[in-house]
């Protein structure tokens, strides 16, 4: 998502950069890339296929369908059946694939979107059965989804939910756990905050920035080690435009934080 330029449209402000962090992310060993074709639109996945295509065995590419771009940037809700199938058309000619590894469905709240654009989740879900049935998809997972919609989507098949979560930012904590109870991954966004009002950066707590400089790593790399601490079925996406922070946020794999680190982390949420 931080490929694309400002506001998730156009082109990246520097393509080499983009390109070189995506080449980066594969010699690190990473081997879960999260798209979606609405990124751009199309730019992001553009940019993986020229910089990985043909792509590593093992390679998971993550894409996401039931929203679109508007000219000005917006974010407008694609959630009827027909919208899915052909957004993962759209993944697939811009990836340059026949089949993806997985797709999260992307839900919008009915009162967010209105009466004229909702679809039942059963409904979508469906769609997304069918892409699988048709050879389209190896598997779906969800995005943006309640802990109630989570386990309609686990009982239907999900094998993964993609929501908000980090240290500071703990509402969805009942998800995290019934994914972990069902053997589902969970992928958090925002997994060290975000820009947007109410939700607080996880770098700026003090609890944090003690923990990093004690154990020699910056708050970032905390903040996500905390994180892969916290459960086993977590996998991060911290997205970034860098080469550097690519190689900062894949270090903190290897931070190992001990019990009073986690209290004293814990103790700031």
């Amino acid at each position: 998502m931080q490929l694309p330029g400002a506001g998730v449209m156009g082109p990246p402000r520097d393509h080499d950069e983009a390109i070189a962090v995506l080449r980066r992310a594969v010699e690190l060993g990473i081997n879960h890339i999260d798209t979606a074709q609405f990124y751009g639109p199309d730019v992001a996945n553009e940019l993986i296929r020229e910089a990985l295509h043909p792509y590593a065995a093992g390679l998971v590419l993550v894409s996401k369908v039931g929203a679109r771009r508007d000219a000005e940037g917006g974010w407008l809700p694609a959630q009827q059946p027909g919208h899915l199938k052909d957004q993962v058309a759209e993944n697939l000619r811009t990836l340059g694939i026949d089949r993806l590894p997985v797709v999260n469905l992307r839900v919008m709240p009915r009162e967010e979107i209105g009466d004229a654009d909702y679809c039942p989740l059963e409904d979508q879900l469906a769609a997304m059965h069918e892409l699988v049935s048709d050879g389209l998809l190896e598997a779906f997972g969800v995005s943006n989804v309640s802990t109630e919609q989570a386990r309609t989507a686990l009982a239907a098949g999900a094998v993964c939910v993609q929501n908000a979560y980090n240290l500071l930012h703990r509402d969805d904590e009942a998800t995290l756990q019934l994914c972990a109870e069902r053997g589902a991954a969970y992928v958090p966004f925002f997994p060290l905050g975000s820009a947007f009002p109410g939700m607080p950066k996880v770098t700026e707590s003090t609890a944090v920035q003690q923990v990093a400089e004690r154990l020699g790593a910056t708050a970032a790399q905390v903040g996500l080690a905390w994180l892969l601490h916290h459960s086993d079925n977590i996998l991060l996406i911290p997205g970034t435009s860098s080469v550097a922070h690519l190689e900062e946020n894949t270090a903190a794999a290897a931070i190992a934080l001990s019990d009073s680190d986690i209290a004293e982390l814990e103790s700031a949420a």
